[in-house]
């Protein structure tokens, strides 16, 4: 029996992209592209864009942890609600939170298809202990 949408999504965002260099290849269609709009304008990236995104991603930080709080299906059309947390090779004890996501993801042969994000970085004036507890998961 094959996974559901929601399923594949959640598995997405329980990997662990930094190390398990399988990820891209598992969870990410060939013909991926997601729209992302983040606090420097709009980027439309593909599959190249992307490995090409977590590679950086990985060389920068020592871990990236996601906190997940929404979790909405509808068919093939998975929303997720979360949160990145880093800690640096400089100060790889310190965990930072330092962005909020809103994705809307289509899953298309067991795999993500289109995505349209938005994020913003993490402030100081960030309410997480009330705003970010898990709702729907």
């Amino acid at each position: 029996m094959s996974k559901s949408a929601k399923e594949i999504v959640k598995d997405f965002y329980r990997s662990n992209i930094l190390t398990d260099t399988s990820v891209l290849e598992t969870y990410f269609h060939e013909d991926i592209v997601l729209v992302w709009n983040s606090s420097t304008g709009l980027s439309i990236l593909h599959y190249d864009d992307l490995k090409s995104f977590f590679s950086e991603v990985s060389r920068t930080y020592r871990d990236l942890r996601v906190e997940v709080s929404h979790v909405l299906a509808d068919g093939d059309h998975v929303t997720v609600r979360y949160k990145y947390y880093i800690s640096t090779m400089e100060n790889p004890d310190e965990e930072l939170g330092i962005a909020h996501f809103i994705s809307i993801w289509e899953v298309k042969d067991g795999k993500l298809y289109r995505g349209h994000s938005v994020s913003q970085p993490v402030t100081p004036q960030d309410d997480t202990t009330e705003s970010y507890h898990k709702v729907k998961v």
